[in-house]
C-alpha cells in the first residue's frame, strides 16, 4: 500500500503513515464489530446447550442485541469511586483494551495480509499479552474497596502462572519451525504429519501442547472454568466491580479481543493457520483467510462449550493445574521435542 501511494505523488514517509494508519483500521474495526458478533453466538451456544432460545428480539434472529447492549452501556453514567485514585482508575481499562489490541499487529490472516511481518512475532506477542496484567491490578488497585483488589491479586497470580506453562509450550513449537516469525511458523506445518496434514497439533509430540495451551489460554483470558475473578462468595466482577457505563465496557471489549486472540493463536501455532488441514492442491482454491475464520470459529465454539458444560475450579485446583501438571508437562516435552529432533535433524 506504501508503494500504491508514492506511485501517485505521495512522499515517502506521509506514505508509510497513511499506510499504516490504514492497516490499523482494517484490523481494529472489523475487530470490535467481531467483538460484539462473537458475544451474541456464544450467547446463542449457551442457550442451545440449555434448551433456550437466546437473543432473538432486537433486530432479525437477535442479532442487533449485542449492538443495543453497547448503546445501553454507552449512556449510562460513569461513576468513579469517591475514594479512588481518579487517573488509575480511568487509565487502567484504557490499558486493558489498548494492549489488546496491539497484540494483533504480528498475527498474520494469510500469505502476506500481516500489519507487522516482524521476525520476532511470538516474542512480541508473549511480551504485549503480558502487559495485561498491569490494567488489572491497576483497577483493583484503584478502585479503594477490598474486594476488587483482593480478585486483582488473584487474577495477577493466575495470569502469572499460566504464561509459565504457555512460555514452555511455545518453546516446541519454535523448535519445531525454527522461527519466530509466526507467517513462517504457518508455512513449517505444511505437510508436516505423512506430508499430507498441515499443521503441529497433528503431530503426536505436539498435540499434547497444543491441549495445555488451549486449557492455558482459557484461563489466561479468565474464561469458565477458570473465571476465579469473580467470587462466588463475594458477588461481585471482579477487579471491574466498581467500574460502569464506558470503562466497563472497555474491559469486556478486552476480554473478547484476547479471547480471539487465542482462537487465533490456537489456530496460527498449532493448527495450520490459513493452510487447509491436508495438503491437497484442490483446497488451496479456497482462500487462506477463510481457512483462517473458520479454524477461529471451531475454537471459539470450544470456548463457549465448555463454559457452559464445566464448572468453576477452586482456586487451589487452578493452581495445582498449572505448577504441579502443566509446569512439569510442558518442560518434559520441551526435552522431548528437543531430543527427538536432534535424533532426527541431526542424525
Amino acid at each position: 500500500m506504501t508503494d500504491f501511494f508514492v506511485s501517485h505523488g505521495m512522499i515517502y514517509g506521509w506514505a508509510w503513515f497513511l499506510a499504516t494508519v490504514i492497516g490499523i483500521l482494517v484490523i481494529a474495526l472489523p475487530l470490535m464489530l467481531a467483538v460484539a458478533m462473537i458475544i451474541y453466538a456464544e450467547r446463542k451456544i449457551w442457550a442451545a446447550m440449555a434448551l433456550r432460545r437466546g437473543p432473538n428480539v432486537v433486530g432479525p434472529w437477535g442479532l442487533l442485541q449485542s449492538f443495543a447492549d453497547g448503546l445501553k452501556v454507552f449512556l449510562k453514567e460513569t461513576i468513579i469511586p469517591t475514594s479512588a485514585n481518579k487517573g488509575l482508575f480511568l487509565i487502567a481499562p484504557i490499558v486493558t483494551f489498548t494492549v489488546a489490541l496491539i497484540v494483533w499487529a504480528v498475527v498474520p490472516f494469510a500469505p502476506g495480509v500481516v500489519l507487522a511481518n516482524v521476525n520476532v512475532g511470538l516474542l512480541y506477542i508473549l511480551a504485549a499479552s503480558s502487559l495485561g496484567v498491569y490494567g488489572v491490578i491497576v483497577a483493583g488497585w484503584s478502585s479503594n474497596s477490598k474486594y476488587p483488589f483482593f480478585s486483582a491479586l488473584r487474577a495477577a497470580a493466575q495470569m502469572v502462572s499460566y504464561e509459565v506453562s504457555i512460555g514452555f509450550v511455545l518453546i516446541t513449537v519454535v523448535l519445531y519451525a525454527n522461527t519466530f516469525n509466526l507467517s513462517e511458523i504457518v508455512l513449517a506445518q505444511k505437510g508436516n504429519v505423512l506430508g499430507f496434514f498441515n499443521g503441529f497439533g497433528f503431530n503426536p509430540l505436539l498435540f499434547p501442547m497444543w491441549v495445555v495451551f488451549f486449557i492455558s489460554s482459557m484461563a489466561e483470558t479468565f474464561r469458565t472454568p477458570f473465571d476465579l475473578v469473580e467470587a462466588e462468595s463475594e458477588l461481585v466482577a471482579g477487579h471491574q466491580t466498581e467500574y460502569s457505563s464506558m470503562s466497563f465496557a472497555l474491559f469486556w471489549l478486552g476480554e473478547y479481543a484476547n479471547v480471539i486472540l487465542m482462537c487465533a493463536l490456537n489456530a496460527i501455532l498449532f493448527w495450520g493457520g490459513w493452510l487447509p488441514p491436508v495438503d491437497i492442491p484442490v483446497l488451496y482454491w479456497i482462500p487462506g483467510i477463510f481457512w483462517l475464520f473458520a479454524k477461529m470459529g471451531l475454537f471459539f465454539f470450544m470456548f463457549g462449550w465448555v463454559k457452559a458444560t464445566v464448572p468453576r475450579y477452586r482456586y487451589d485446583q487452578l493452581m495445582r493445574l498449572g505448577w504441579k501438571i502443566f509446569l512439569p508437562l510442558s518442560l518434559l516435552f520441551v526435552v522431548l521435542v528437543s531430543g527427538w529432533l536432534m535424533l532426527s535433524r541431526y542424525a
